[in-house]
């Protein structure tokens, strides 16, 4: 088969991000496709993303003392980036200078979202200069934009695909609204193909530490952790950003300290899309919280592997026992192993 190309954000000083595009790429390279991340390249997407980096939860600003922290994490990142399958380079604001592909993958991650702080806009997303003779989407989601907003003019761009797959209900209602077709559901990379990111226990027991990854958690869920944490006496580690009400941090890890961290946890609690996926990769007990920004891709993954239950809101906090203190239910594996089933089976026919 010739070599295809995926479309979507590899470069990202984010965990997910990165590994969902590790995953799909060597995932397809599991099913005998060579493929390469297209390398788009852009000073202002640049800018904006280390300065994010360095400045993750703003606007409370980054103590003076975790500066070279997040500085350490970049550069690990810069690492991981050097060992991806990537295509030569071209200007995001120009794919006219791109290689010529038979074949381009877009998605997975928030490629179609308008709202996107720094990559929202940029037609090329949606398929347009891109030199290829077929365009195909895998688990693309359009986010945090909900179907009313901004999207005249840009749904349209995506009839010219072949084949749609999202990763949410959210994109799914979108494109069925917009376009009147019937995209598939399919599963993040990082879920469909977890044997990428080596994260077997091989039996071991868990280590006594709970991980917490994201940042701006409400306070009455950092209240609640707290408590049920310190009362088990396990210590609550935050991995890639400061939380101070967590015990411990470790704000430089790189991409693949964080994949073997969230294996080795006793527990997750989060309010990132990527820490829930972790957690069910590596079927952990998890605790997560909608943020706004963030609040459709979570709400709709949980929902969709039957997992709702460990989502917490104010007014109806469970018993953490039961969804931290006990092995997620075998229905939640059994769902992700049938849609892996129906994402393998897209990917099959969509690849052809």
């Amino acid at each position: 088969m010739p070599k295809a190309g995926i479309l979507t954000f590899h470069r990202c000083i984010n965990y997910g991000s990165y590994w969902q595009a590790r995953c799909l790429a060597e995932g397809l390279a599991s099913m005998g496709v060579e493929a390469v991340l297209l390398e788009h390249m852009s000073d202002r997407v640049n800018r904006a993303e280390w300065r994010c980096a360095l400045q993750p939860l703003l606007p409370a600003a980054t103590p003076k003392e975790d500066y070279p922290l997040y500085k350490a994490k970049i550069r690990k990142f810069f690492h991981s980036f050097a060992s991806l399958p990537l295509s030569p380079p071209f200007p995001l604001e120009n794919p006219a200078g791109m290689d010529d592909y038979s074949l381009i993958i877009v998605g997975s991650d928030e490629v179609w979202n308008l709202r996107h702080p720094w990559y929202g806009g940029y037609p090329v997303f949606y398929g347009e200069g891109l030199r290829c003779r077929r365009l195909v989407s895998y688990a693309a989601t359009f986010g945090s934009l909900t179907s009313s907003e901004r999207l005249e003019g840009w749904a349209e761009k995506l009839r010219r695909f072949s084949h749609i797959s999202v990763r949410d209900l959210h994109s799914e209602r979108i494109i069925r609204e917009t376009l009147g077709l019937e995209p598939e559901l399919v599963l993040d990379p990082c879920l469909q193909f977890p044997q990428m990111l080596n994260a077997s226990r091989d039996g071991r027991e868990a280590a006594s530490y709970i991980a917490v990854y994201g940042h701006s958690f409400p306070t009455w869920f950092q209240d609640a952790m707290r408590r049920w944490a310190r009362d088990r006496g396990y210590p609550l580690v935050s991995i890639g950003y400061r939380n101070d009400w967590a015990d411990e941090q470790w704000i430089d890890a790189g991409p693949e300290e964080f994949a073997g961290f969230i294996s080795e946890a006793k527990a997750v609690v989060t309010n990132f899309f990527h820490g829930c996926v972790f957690s069910l990769i590596n079927e952990k007990p998890f605790a997560c919280v909608l943020s706004d920004y963030r609040s459709n891709k979570i709400r709709d993954l949980t929902q969709l592997v039957r997992a709702e239950h460990h989502v917490l809101t104010e007014d109806a906090i469970p018993s953490l026992d039961v969804i931290l203190g006990n092995a997620l239910p075998t229905g939640i594996s059994q769902r992700i192993s049938s849609l892996r089933h129906r994402s393998s089976a897209y990917l099959s026919h969509a690849l052809q």
